[in-house]
């Protein structure tokens, strides 16, 4: 069988090696070789890098399986392939503001991503939970969530039949796609995803000992009635203003929170 000649770019500190492989040398196999031979590529853990094959188009590019053999993304005399690091950081916003930076392997889908990125914020049920890239608009009109002067709540049923009509839903939203990976989905490294529950499958999953999903779900309850994506009756908004405002103002003091104080 002819050797296939490809140019292997260390893409770390952008050394390239011109190399030769038979074709239905395994990815792995490739990848061990690279780092037998090029000194430049012994750097890190093995297990942390692979092998792209880069596009004009970045959404494109893909990762090299390491269980393919190179014949299988039918490779060319002279095709450059890189050589680097999978791990890319990835910051998550929570919907209480919060940011966290996780990382991530960007040959994984969305999908296997979500195990990863509940697991290091501490949410179990990860499987209710999706991402969503935000447009410069949204970011625009997102609230704060807190009860102020300016808000007033619904005062009949006609009002709120009008909500109802432009209501917006989580269908709206530009969630990512769980069988696609960051890159094809054109997710910079540089952005911020906002992590969101997306699926409600049984409050049985919502652990009551555990702050972090109690009060992602709280923070996502209260936006949700406060954007209008949950519309609620005028006596349900009354005592949900009532909680909130003992969540952001605690107890009562008669010295301070006097008539007009949430005006």
């Amino acid at each position: 069988m002819v050797a296939l000649s490809l140019k292997i770019c260390v893409r770390h500190c952008n050394v390239v090696k011109t190399m030769q492989f038979e074709p239905s040398t395994a990815v792995y196999d490739a990848c061990r070789v690279i780092r037998e031979r090029v000194p430049e590529a012994q750097t890190g853990q093995a297990s942390d890098y692979g092998l792209f094959l880069s596009d004009e188009d970045p959404r494109k590019g893909i990762w090299l399986e390491a269980g393919r053999t190179l014949d299988y993304y039918m490779l060319r005399n002279g095709d450059i392939l890189e050589y680097k690091k999978k791990q890319r950081p990835q910051k998550i916003r929570m919907l209480d503001g919060s940011v966290k930076t996780v990382m991530v392997d960007d040959s994984k889908t969305v999908g296997e991503l979500l195990v990863t990125i509940c697991s290091r914020i501490g949410i179990t049920n990860y499987e209710e939970y999706s991402l969503i890239q935000e447009t410069i608009e949204e970011k625009k009109e997102e609230g704060t969530g807190t009860l102020k002067k300016d808000r007033t709540l619904l005062r009949d049923e006609r009002k709120m039949e009008k909500l109802k009509a432009k209501l917006h839903t989580d269908d709206d939203l530009n969630w990512l796609d769980h069988s696609r990976t960051f890159r094809e989905q054109g997710v910079d490294e540089n952005e911020t995803l906002l992590l969101r529950r997306k699926f409600f499958y049984s409050d049985q999953n919502v652990d009551s000992r555990d702050p972090v999903q109690l009060n992602l779900l709280y923070v996502q309850a209260r936006d949700d009635i406060l954007n209008g994506s949950h519309p609620v009756s005028f006596e349900k908004a009354c005592e949900f203003g009532g909680f909130q405002a003992q969540i952001q103002f605690g107890p009562h003091v008669e010295h301070k929170h006097k008539p007009g104080f949430l005006e």
